[in-house]
């Protein structure tokens, strides 16, 4: 008797128990509950098998914390582009009922109206293109066609590309190459091209000067050794010490209410970032409140490697 006792007590605390501990774990994913923990006990084939499904248990876990996250995050981007679509969007149909209706009656105001027009249609071209590469960035599908870039020649044309458009916003480029005319970096030009296009316009977004007082944004390209560092250096309001090192992550704001009035899906400077590791680079910045951001980045140099 006493050995039919011990074996049956054996027996429920070795494998009816554990299993009973399994069935009801088992129910609580069923019902989508994962806030639970399943303790290893029993015989040592019992106790793996509790072990590996407290593992399956966390990573459903994980797994369903990321959807969340990622579903969250995928409505924060569609309502912070469907706000920034609408807003110029408005302008300028704004601007146009006001040409059409001969409001525009001078010289002047035609010109004025039309740069408008252009800088809000830069702005819906900018949104598009930035969800369209966003949605490239969460499959890797990133297009890259590295090839060998004239530093001085590639930057020289940059700068005159990003001069014409700030010229129309009434700022002030200062562009400046410290580089020799015959050093190359491996890139995707297109992509750099991004990259500084993605720095200028959140720099233009918090330009925030007072009357009287020009907006200045300077491109400095340095030698650093076996990189080129390029500076792109704004007279904005600067950023707060503790945003700073958030400011490349996505979706992150310095500063909500701001940035709902002023427009922005949140992730430019993210995929500044994700660009630059790509290639290999590194992006960083810094900042002083009513000064202004410097924001660096580097491109690794190519160098010819000689044949033995």
């Amino acid at each position: 008797v006493l050995t039919s006792l011990g074996l049956s007590f054996w027996i429920y605390r070795g494998v009816i128990g554990p299993l009973e501990q399994l069935k009801k774990a088992t129910q609580n994913i069923k019902d989508g509950n994962l806030d639970f923990t399943v303790e290893p006990c029993g015989v040592a084939e019992i106790n793996d098998l509790c072990e590996d499904f407290e593992e399956m248990r966390i990573r459903l876990k994980e797994t369903a914390e990321e959807k969340v996250e990622f579903d969250k995050e995928n409505k924060e981007l569609i309502s912070n582009i469907s706000h920034d679509l609408k807003t110029p969007i408005t302008a300028v149909k704004g601007y146009v009922e006001g040409i059409m209706d001969g409001v525009a009656n001078t010289p002047e105001k035609m010109d004025r109206y039309v740069r408008t027009i252009y800088n809000k249609t830069n702005e819906m071209d900018h949104l598009i293109n930035e969800l369209t590469f966003y949605s490239k960035i969460d499959t890797n599908r990133i297009p890259y066609t590295f090839s060998k870039l004239n530093v001085e020649d590639y930057f020289s044309d940059c700068a005159e590309e990003v001069g014409l458009e700030l010229e129309t916003r009434g700022i002030q480029l200062c562009y400046a190459n410290y580089v020799d005319s015959d050093v190359q970096v491996i890139a995707d030009g297109e992509q750099i091209r991004r990259v500084i296009h993605n720095i200028i316009s959140n720099a233009i977004k918090y330009m925030d000067k007072a009357k009287g007082m020009k907006g200045i944004i300077q491109i400095r390209v340095k030698d650093v050794g076996d990189f080129v560092q390029v500076e792109i250096e704004d007279n904005g309001k600067g950023i707060a010490a503790k945003d700073l090192p958030y400011i490349f992550d996505r979706f992150y704001r310095t500063d909500v209410s701001r940035n709902s009035s002023k427009g922005g899906s949140g992730i430019g400077l993210s995929i500044v970032k994700k660009i630059l590791e790509d290639h290999g680079g590194k992006v960083w910045a810094t900042s002083r409140l009513g000064i202004g951001t410097i924001m660096y980045f580097v491109l690794r140099k190519y160098q010819e490697v000689p044949m033995k």
